[in-house]
């Protein structure tokens, strides 16, 4: 399987299926390596689809805090943000952003 960010891991939907798997493993339902395969599944599932499936755009302004670059990520912490897509306008108290380079995914090999 080709590398992916781990980073969808943490959302709610990431959590629940670590969750999950983590009580299937201790069942006996899974195995320890088959839980590995399907959360690196998932994580390349997140980026495909948030990459191709996604078409709308947000913008912000803030207060920048602090930023970290470190191993090709980037972290923001932001402060009074102002957040806008095409829908809605809000003001948000704190907003973390992580990026991370998407050249460093590798696409994955066609399988035979």
């Amino acid at each position: 399987m080709a590398a992916a960010f781990e980073m969808y891991r943490r959302s709610a939907i990431g959590m629940s299926l670590t969750e999950t798997l983590d009580e299937m493993v201790f069942s006996g339902a899974l195995t320890p390596e088959l839980a590995i395969r399907v959360l690196l599944q998932f994580d390349e599932s997140m980026s495909a689809a948030l990459e191709k499936k996604v078409t709308s755009r947000a913008f912000f302004k803030g207060s920048l805090r602090t930023y970290n670059y470190c191993d090709n990520v980037w972290t923001f912490n932001l402060r009074d943000v102002m957040f806008r897509n095409e829908e809605m306008s809000e003001k948000i108290a704190k907003l973390k952003i992580v990026a991370c380079d998407s050249s460093l995914v590798k696409p994955k090999p066609p399988q035979q």
